[in-house]
């Protein structure tokens, strides 16, 4: 098994983040650009992986009152992850992602998974500001 994380300090409210964070239409906006989001009946949503062309069957769990997203595979269990905000004050919050993936198969190595996710955490900030900004202006 395999496991990474990453963190990043956001410039806004805890729940603004989580908000932004949670909100599955615009998953796509902050996600890798391989990985694609199609919500059915939530919990139950599908992942399209642009690499490999598969279409994984998976689970997304949103706890707003936790401020926690957590997904992972359903049928194989390869892989499950975690996103949590917490608030750090001055108006600022902490996303923490966590990936966990139980075969060699879907890991796709050190290097990607953190150039992954650092990518996705910056462009969720970005969506963040873009928020922020909008309904401060």
């Amino acid at each position: 098994m395999a496991e990474y994380e990453r963190s990043r300090t956001m410039p806004a409210q805890p729940e603004q983040v989580f908000d932004q964070a949670a909100n599955v239409a615009q998953f796509d906006s902050w996600l890798p650009d391989e990985l694609h989001v199609d919500a059915e009946e939530p919990p139950a949503v599908t992942v399209h992986e642009a690499g490999s062309g598969q279409d994984l069957p998976a689970l997304l769990r949103s706890q707003p009152d936790q401020m926690r997203l957590e997904w992972g595979t359903r049928e194989q269990g390869s892989y499950t992850g975690w996103l949590q905000v917490a608030g750090i004050g001055s108006g600022t919050s902490e996303v923490t992602v966590h990936l966990s993936f139980f075969e060699g198969g879907h890991d796709p190595g050190e290097r990607a998974v953190y150039e992954a996710l650092d990518g996705s955490l910056r462009r969720l900030e970005e969506q963040v500001r873009m928020r922020v900004e909008h309904t401060a202006g």
